[in-house]
């Protein structure tokens, strides 16, 4: 029999955030810096818990290099090559701090990802990205990385449930990635009908992780700074974010034109899109469970993040594209939820 779970789960669109109370005079004394140390690796990083996500069109180098220079981190996508990494290594090494090496559980992945890693030494962190993080096989992989890579700092999802974030922090796993299906771009919840309301998958799978000394990403979901603020109310220690890195000139989707104004391609890895540049093809046993979108081309990060972080205000493309600046807003919450730091 199957079991029903009747317990009311919860969406960030479902809750605000109460506000209380505060002993700050300004957002500008908040600090979204944090400082963490993992179980497993028992290496510390210093930086914003604001992750790129792994997805091709955001996750890249050009990316990488902006956001470091606001201590803010990105996994990069699995499809760069060896000597792209040499090159990207050798140009930006005050960028590696503040990246990741992504990876699938094939025998070719770990091949790949064990090359990189020897080549650029300075990298220290793993993301393990695979479609079903409840498989045997999975969790057996995350055992033989973390056996090959005792030091390095170990990324891996997806799951929404606590036992299943136990079973991989106890697996090797530093930080569990959160969310099944809640993407801008994603649609395995309508295809498979498999899911979990991401509000509530990071409260219950933070509780796991913060018992366990490990750590979570909640993956997914945001489609607003005040979704960011949620996620880290409800327990993330990270919040990843693609679809609203999307766009950029540092970005690698397609560039297309439509009626004078330009466009550029953003989709979910597990699109025929995505399956057909790096694949060849859909294979047969498996469904697209991502779909494809078309964004105006903005006019980049390095622009954005930079008046973002000299307070001059939202962008003039910020209302048309329903995208408010990043940073200020949770330095919001926090000054009217009381706090002067993210706890």
């Amino acid at each position: 029999m199957p079991r029903i779970d009747a317990d009311l789960k919860l969406d960030f669109k479902d809750v605000l955030l109460r506000p209380k109370r505060s002993s700050l005079k300004s957002r500008a004394e908040v600090d979204l810096e944090r400082t963490f140390t993992f179980r497993n690796s028992k290496q510390t990083y210093s930086g914003i818990p604001i992750i790129v996500a792994n997805m091709d069109t955001v996750g890249t180098f050009e990316m990488a290099v902006v956001m470091s220079q606001h201590s803010m981190f990105t996994a990069i996508h699995k499809h760069y090559t060896l000597d792209d990494w040499k090159l990207f290594a050798a140009n930006h090494p005050e960028c590696l701090q503040h990246v990741a090496v992504s990876s699938g559980s094939g025998k070719d992945d770990l091949e790949k990802m064990s090359n990189i890693l020897e080549a650029v030494p300075q990298v220290k962190f793993i993301c393990l990205d695979v479609a079903n993080g409840y498989s045997e096989h999975f969790v057996e992989f995350v055992k033989l990385v973390r056996s090959r890579f005792p030091e390095h700092t170990i990324m891996a999802g997806n799951v929404v449930t606590g036992e299943m974030v136990e079973e991989l922090i106890l697996s090797g796993a530093d930080i569990i990635k959160v969310g099944v299906g809640p993407g801008s771009v994603c649609t395995t919840r309508t295809k498979t009908g498999v899911g979990y309301p991401q509000l509530s998958a990071v409260i219950e799978c933070a509780d796991s992780a913060h018992g366990l000394k490990g750590h979570i990403i909640s993956d997914g979901g945001c489609t607003c700074p005040g979704d960011v603020a949620k996620a880290f109310g409800a327990g993330a220690d990270f919040v990843m974010l693609g679809g609203m890195f999307s766009g950029h000139t540092e970005c690698a989707g397609e560039v297309i034109e439509r009626n004078g104004q330009k466009l550029k391609l953003f989709y979910g890895m597990s699109s025929e899109t995505a399956m057909k540049k790096h694949s060849g093809g859909v294979a047969e046993y498996r469904a697209c469970r991502c779909v494809s979108s078309e964004l105006a081309v903005m006019t980049g990060c390095t622009m954005w993040m930079g008046q973002e972080l000299g307070n001059s205000g939202p962008l003039p493309w910020a209302d048309t594209l329903h995208f408010l600046p990043l940073i200020p807003h949770p330095k919001a919450y926090h000054e009217d939820v009381g706090f002067g730091c993210i706890m």
